[in-house]
């Protein structure tokens, strides 16, 4: 059955806002159109292409950080809840993969969930007192990972957090973080 031009926006609005990642071609096939049609269901209600969504949230949510600097984040942060949860989006490019196999290297993967973890603590200076991670699947060249974190327990300085990072809803690594926060004057 075919969904009326309205039904299909409104389909379209709520796949969004449930996930802000779905790309055109994604939508296209959920709802049974071409993704010329997407396109213009998008353009019609104001929505932006993926890569200016994407480029909104971080810019919104970046300025939030208060323990990395631009440059010391790897991935781009999009959502941010202080002390609570996280999510942060890396696209891998060239630079991130083995020249001889487009598999990227498992540190940039370990570099987006660690300094997720450290960029949700509301703090100066946070830092990572161990790591216990797994790679389930290898990520390669122009695969999209999306970082989750979220924080499973806490004691005021020191703070367990939990990471997933997903390809298209897989799992592809995951890892736990306990990090804790600097208190003033040097006191852990």
């Amino acid at each position: 059955m075919r969904l009326s031009k309205k039904e299909r926006q409104a389909k379209l609005q709520q796949a969004l806002s449930n996930d802000p990642f779905l790309t055109d071609e994604e939508m296209a096939k959920k709802c049974g159109v071409s993704i010329q049609t997407i396109r213009l269901d998008r353009m019609e209600l104001g929505i932006p292409e993926l890569r200016e969504r994407v480029k909104r949230m971080a810019e919104e949510n970046f300025d939030q950080v208060r323990s990395l600097s631009p440059e010391e984040v790897i991935g781009e942060v999009i959502e941010l809840q202080f002390d609570q949860s996280g999510i942060s989006i890396l696209d891998i490019r060239e630079e991130h993969v083995f020249a001889r196999n487009r598999i990227a290297r498992g540190h940039y993967l370990f570099a987006q969930a660690n300094s997720l973890a450290v960029a949700i603590i509301n703090a100066e200076v946070v830092l990572t007192r161990s790591a216990h991670i797994r790679f389930v699947r290898p990520v390669k060249m122009g695969e999209r990972c999306i970082a989750t974190a979220k924080v499973i327990d806490t004691d005021r300085a020191r703070f367990q957090i939990q990471v997933k990072t997903r390809v298209n809803q897989e799992i592809v690594f995951q890892g736990m973080f306990h990090v804790y926060r600097l208190e003033e004057e040097g006191r852990t």
